[in-house]
């Protein structure tokens, strides 16, 4: 597979419109190892040739099935840990004892091969079982990723030996998972049945997702350019509930939008409130 520096450019330009996702200049590396084996099946020899089969036959699925490649993403159980404890310690009973009664929603966003949707779920669970009652409205965790192929894979919630042993321990997999055969778990039906999946662009209208309570969108954002970044974090407040709160991954920072958000420490991490 040739990845010439003009090759390379075409496919950033067309990486970038199709889901905003900015490649550095040093990474012909990544294109390759995502991308050898769906070109030498289509047999494609260069970049430039891939972009002009995708725009000559966008029926074709050659599109999708290269964004596939660029954006999926294994992922950890419980990734960087205080999130999920900040989560049961601080903003669940925040929001329970202002709003008690209400249903939450949470939103996770770019939620790749499910762990963190299913990581939220748990928590929930966790904080129900010293907390009998207080969640009785219930919680729908919406976790949304670009990749179709990758929500198909989530929704069984299905994990061989190596998926589960990165962060999960235990306890939680004795509680939370089924064997389903040599290797193999399956999410219990009770954390499962919270979260709904869906197939999600986040450079497309927000609109039809309806309002949040918390929102995680942890470690994307380093992949957009500053201005698609600070226009997603803009329309992720439009969904946030006043007083709702943002997550984002351990090395993201939010410069900027100081009308939007309000930093809290937490020690350890660092969340953002909507205003």
């Amino acid at each position: 597979m040739s990845t010439g520096n003009l090759d390379f450019e075409q496919f950033r330009v067309f990486l970038e419109k199709a889901c905003g996702i900015l490649l550095g200049e040093n990474k012909q590396y990544l294109v390759s190892s995502r991308l050898n084996k769906l070109m030498e099946q289509q047999g494609i020899k260069t970049l430039t040739e891939l972009v002009q089969r995708i725009q000559s036959q966008p029926r074709s699925g050659l599109r999708e099935q290269v964004v596939d490649a660029m954006t999926t993403n294994e992922t950890l159980w419980f990734r960087d840990t205080y999130p999920f404890e900040v989560l049961k310690n601080k903003v669940l009973p925040e929001m329970l004892r202002n709003s008690p009664g209400q249903r939450l929603r949470i939103w996770s966003a770019a939620c790749s091969s499910g762990q963190e949707p299913y990581s939220i779920s748990m928590t929930l669970d966790e904080f129900e079982r010293t907390n009998v009652g207080q969640l009785k409205m219930g919680a729908q965790i919406v976790a949304t990723d670009l990749s179709g192929a990758m929500l198909a894979n989530c929704k069984t919630g299905e994990y061989d030996s190596l998926a589960i042993a990165r962060g999960l321990s235990q306890e939680r997999l004795q509680r939370y998972f089924d064997p389903k055969g040599p290797g193999r778990w399956a999410i219990k039906a009770p954390i499962r049945s919270r979260v709904e999946f869906r197939s999600f662009n986040l450079l497309d209208s927000y609109a039809a997702l309806g309002k949040f309570d918390i929102v995680f969108c942890r470690n994307v954002l380093i992949y957009f350019s500053a201005q698609v970044k600070k226009d997603i974090l803009t329309r992720i407040h439009a969904t946030l509930k006043p007083g709702g709160y943002l997550f984002l991954g351990a090395s993201e920072a939010l410069n900027g939008l100081p009308d939007l958000y309000q930093m809290v420490q937490c020690s350890p991490g660092i969340i953002y409130q909507a205003k």
